[in-house]
């Protein structure tokens, strides 16, 4: 038996994003790809995890964030989220089910409720029907960190 392919981090150009629809399919997920932003993945031969981030006022929004079933508890989310994250500027929010909130805090995220206007809305119209914390993690990198943003609330 052959050894796996070493995991490979990168986006996906515009002709391989529906790659990733294809992905979330295979895991029976209701994801898709986001339509602006960038679509990440983690590859061993074949997509094994990705995610989706997006532009927002003073940094970028994760979502779409998954592994595939066999590949979970082997680091590749931690990879896929810190490559994603280097290549970002600014802070970068999440919306996640209260019991994700230990996952991400791991990841160096934060809860938090200072988001951009358009991710406070779209929160509030999401939590009408479900129960979900915002958090953040604030790049090291980021120009002009905003204040707030240093500490979890």
């Amino acid at each position: 038996m052959s050894e796996p392919s070493p995991i490979q981090c990168t986006t996906l150009t515009a002709t391989e994003r529906p790659l990733l629809n294809k992905f979330y399919k295979s895991q029976s997920s209701p994801m898709r790809a986001s339509d602006n932003g960038e679509a990440w993945v983690a590859r061993s031969g074949d997509i094994i995890a990705a995610l989706n981030l997006s532009p927002v006022p003073d940094g970028h929004w994760l979502t779409g964030l998954l592994v595939a079933g066999h590949w979970r508890r082997q680091q590749v989310a931690r990879r896929l989220v810190e490559k994603a994250c280097q290549q970002a500027e600014g802070c970068i929010w999440l919306f996640c089910h209260p019991d994700l909130q230990d996952f991400y805090e791991r990841l160096d995220f934060a809860v938090s409720e200072d988001l951009p206007g358009a991710l406070a809305e779209r929160l509030a119209r999401y939590r009408r029907s479900k129960p979900l914390l915002a958090m953040v993690r604030t790049q090291s990198s980021a120009a002009g960190s905003r204040p707030g943003n240093s500490t979890s609330v």
